[in-house]
């Protein structure tokens, strides 16, 4: 059996590689490129001559040669596939290649390296503790507004990838959905000569995109913020649960860890106001 390795590419600045990814595209008997011209030049930057093949993997041919992939692992090949920049699957070709190469056997390993998702958390000045990705919104409003409306009690710092075109509308989306005010950054070019991050509310953000932004883009929002109960406010959804059949400790319990309410303290109000 052979290798896969998934090799992270800078996001910018090619002096951003890891050292250990000019010795897998080195060494590598083919090489999996979202874009052979862009592997092209990464390897002029890193000074390779790649002693094994090339070939092209994107999301126009990624069903078909999946199966090619793994059958050069199945004979013992090591693949290297890399995207344009970033890690491969993350918003990226390669989860199908991923799961079709467990799915066989083949041992899976990658070259960690550039993240603009880690980058933007680093420097968006929001929590980082909890966070989750969102990758691209829906191009169609509907879809995007129903996607957001799903992610308005999200308490994680979330991010999201977006085209510079549709930047000013998902902005102004998300302002409608999370509140004008929720706090958020504008990461743009990262790692490149004109880096810039913007920071503020949602509207204020969505008004300086419509004025046009360029590069790619990385959009970091605040989750929603934690809502204060007290016993007496969550009681009567207590009640309620309870009365069409829920267990009072399981009820207790729940609401307990999203409120952060003592359990005892709920369970001791719900048998009180019986």
């Amino acid at each position: 059996m052979g290798v896969l390795v998934l090799a992270a590419t800078p996001i910018g600045d090619p002096r951003d590689a890891a050292p250990r990814l000019a010795i897998e595209l080195a060494d590598a008997d083919l090489i999996a490129a979202e874009d052979t011209r862009r592997l092209r030049r990464l390897l002029d930057d890193l000074e390779v001559a790649p002693r094994g093949g090339v070939t092209s993997y994107h999301e126009h041919n990624e069903q078909s040669r999946t199966a090619e992939l793994v059958d050069r692992l199945r004979s013992g090949d090591r693949v290297v596939l890399v995207t344009d920049a970033g890690m491969p699957s993350v918003s990226d070709p390669g989860y199908r290649l991923v799961t079709a190469a467990v799915a066989a056997g083949v041992r899976v390993t990658c070259v960690p390296g550039p993240s603009a998702v880690l980058m933007a958390l680093a420097v968006s000045g929001l929590p980082v503790d909890r966070f989750c990705f969102e990758g691209f919104l829906p191009r169609k409003a509907g879809e995007r507004s129903r996607r957001l409306a799903g992610l308005a009690d999200e308490k994680r710092t979330m991010v999201f990838f977006e085209a510079p075109h549709r930047l000013a509308e998902a902005l102004a989306a998300m302002a409608e959905a999370f509140g004008a005010d929720r706090a958020a950054a504008v990461c743009r070019e990262l790692t490149k000569t004109y880096e810039e991050v913007r920071r503020g509310g949602l509207a204020e953000l969505a008004d300086w995109a419509a004025e046009g932004a360029r590069g790619e883009i990385t959009v970091v929002v605040a989750g929603a913020p934690a809502i204060s109960s007290t016993v007496e406010d969550v009681l009567p959804a207590i009640q309620q649960r309870v009365a069409a059949g829920e267990r009072l400790k399981t009820v207790c319990a729940e609401i307990a860890a999203e409120t952060g309410l003592s359990k005892k303290q709920l369970y001791d109000a719900a048998l009180a106001a019986r």
